[in-house]
């Protein structure tokens, strides 16, 4: 709430930030977004701030910066922004909709930010502005959603859009249509999309697309169900289904310590659940939390999204708040991601491995890659998201280091990294657990292109905790079987491990070191040639990042090599 009146205060003083042409066509000459959308999410930042300051304060003291700063937002050109629109005036002129009707996941939470506006403090604004708000919203959204013969290709997409749009503009369809007959068309147009969105989901709950995205498009189904919910007073009760509380419980399963999480896809390495949607599910579906030691910021959400601000404040029970996170082993065969955490006599001990393919949603090229956690700090780790950017989501995706196989703890095989395309995908050979080990193994032969020349290749990984010692001990194998044609001049590989942390080599030791644990990994420095790589990577934040890459380089193979690693880890 201090937050939420300071940035109230702040809209008062300062002018509405400036949406300038230069800024909208800087994505379509350089293919970089922040220009533009920092000051268009400030924006929805300042609306979040003043109409919850008037709402829960009962105050009329911002109502004419509030009616000021809705008034822009209606004058804007479009609500989507230029990374999501035609980037020429040929492709504008071809297109179906124009841009200030072209509905993509910013255009949609506007449309629904603004109609809860109109749901909490619409009463005390200017009739001119209530006017103009439901005007845009009809012109710009409910029209080409629901009026056209045409679907959004988000319609159908099995990712993050789907729920995203269709519920944002579904929930702003409950509170601003009147007209029972055309609501029921409206909401039946979303229930199809939502099919869609559930149906990139396994029946095991697992995301795709990672955490992030988890509470970015689970987030808004279960906004838009709990909204039906309490308009048909509980006769449509779309969370009870056990396909929807699996994926419910997939955070408690990925979460980790100290706001740390199982990054993969485009997850940053630490995540602040939303206690508002967590204790909103908690409470419904009788699942546990995973760890939750706050409220998040109100600017822990650089895009200030109306319903996890809102609902935060509104649904969080405290009760959920602290709560021991889950543990135990965790796999879903959907993704072939494997998850272990183990409480111990010191803090968490965790362990992720994956399979999967290299045409997931958010992919990255990271088949056998794996991750490390102790207390605090993941010490072998996944660089999570790259800066969004024109390329990023282009040709040149794996050319970014977060994207490739690069960057991922998984071998470079006769000079090859691993390639993109659901061709190139891993096969679980093995998974098993026994008396606190866990055994899990992968075939990655197909991840590569057959430039690598290899015959065969498989990954095992066997990890076992002593809860007592707070130890653990990972032993990572990979069997290659080269081809036939090669000769031992041209095998070779390069192991890669990656960390945010430097490593120091010593002999045939290499440590990574955290706050509250290490990592130490055993090697043959007669078979194998270490050195670290520090690389400087662009990130979202304004300070780019350090990471360490470790090689480990074998060459003049024999067609049939074994590189076996003991990996331990300890907390103090």
């Amino acid at each position: 709430m201090k937050e939420i009146r300071e940035e109230a205060e702040r809209a008062r003083r300062e002018p509405v930030p400036l949406l300038s042409f230069s800024d909208f066509q800087t994505f379509h000459s350089l293919g970089t977004r922040k220009e533009f959308e920092k000051p268009y999410f400030e924006r929805r930042g300042r609306l979040l701030a003043l109409a919850l300051s008037m709402a829960l304060d009962d105050s009329d003291e911002y109502k004419e910066t509030l009616e000021n700063l809705i008034w822009e937002i209606c004058n804007e050109y479009a609500w989507a922004v230029p990374a999501h629109l035609p980037d020429t005036i040929e492709k504008v002129l071809i297109s179906r909709v124009p841009p200030n009707r072209y509905v993509d996941l910013f255009a949609a939470e506007t449309a629904h930010a603004l109609a809860e506006v109109l749901y909490l403090v619409g009463n005390r604004l200017n009739d001119w502005v209530t006017h103009r708000v439901k005007q845009e919203i009809e012109h710009r959204v409910f029209q080409p959603v629901f009026e056209s013969a045409h679907h959004f290709i988000w319609t159908s997409k099995t990712n993050n859009w789907s729920a995203v749009c269709g519920g944002a503009v579904g929930m702003a369809a409950l509170l601003l249509i009147d007209d029972r007959e055309r609501l029921v068309g409206m909401q039946d147009r979303v229930v199809s999309a939502m099919d869609s969105f559930l149906a990139g989901y396994g029946e095991d709950g697992c995301c795709p697309e990672g955490l992030a995205y988890w509470r970015y498009g689970f987030g808004y189904f279960v906004y838009w169900a709990e909204m039906l919910y309490e308009f048909t007073n509980g006769s449509i009760d779309l969370l009870q289904q056990e396909k929807i509380k699996r994926i419910a419980e997939f955070p408690a399963a990925v979460a980790l310590s100290d706001s740390s999480c199982i990054n993969y896809s485009d997850c940053r390495p630490t995540f602040r659940p939303a206690t508002g949607l967590i204790s909103r599910l908690c409470r419904r579906l009788g699942i546990a939390p995973p760890t939750m030691s706050s409220v998040p910021s109100f600017h822990e959400d650089h895009c200030y999204r109306w319903p996890f601000v809102f609902r935060n404040l509104m649904w969080t029970e405290p009760e959920w708040l602290h709560a021991q996170g889950a543990e135990g082993t965790f796999y879903f065969p959907s993704t072939d991601w494997l998850v272990d955490k183990r409480e111990t006599s010191k803090g968490l001990l965790a362990f992720s491995a994956k399979g999967g393919h290299n045409n997931e949603p958010h992919n990255h090229n990271d088949l056998g890659h794996f991750i490390i956690h102790t207390e605090g700090d993941t010490l072998l780790a996944d660089l999570g998201m790259g800066v969004y950017t024109r390329e990023y989501f282009g040709n040149e995706r794996y050319d970014h280091l977060h994207a490739s196989s690069g960057g991922h703890s998984v071998p470079i095989i006769n000079g090859e990294q691993q390639a993109a395309g659901e061709a190139h995908r891993a096969f679980v050979t093995r998974y098993e657990t026994d008396q606190g080990a866990v055994r899990f193994e992968l075939d990655l032969t197909l991840a590569y292109r057959p430039e690598a020349r290899i015959h065969a290749f498989k990954r095992s990984f066997e990890w076992k905790v002593s809860q007592e010692e707070a130890r653990a001990e990972l032993t990572l194998t990979d069997h290659f079987v080269f081809d036939e044609g090669t000769s031992e001049s041209e095998r070779s590989i390069s192991e890669h491990f990656i960390s945010f942390h430097r490593p120091v080599i010593n002999g045939g030791e290499v440590t990574w070191l955290g706050e509250k644990g290490s990592v130490v990994l055993r090697f043959d420095p007669l078979e194998l040639t270490a050195h670290v790589e520090t690389v400087e990577i662009p990130s979202r934040d304004p300070q780019p990042l350090m990471v360490y890459r470790l090689y480990l380089q074998a060459r003049q193979l024999a067609q049939v090599y074994a590189c076996r690693l003991i990996i331990s880890c300890c907390l103090y």
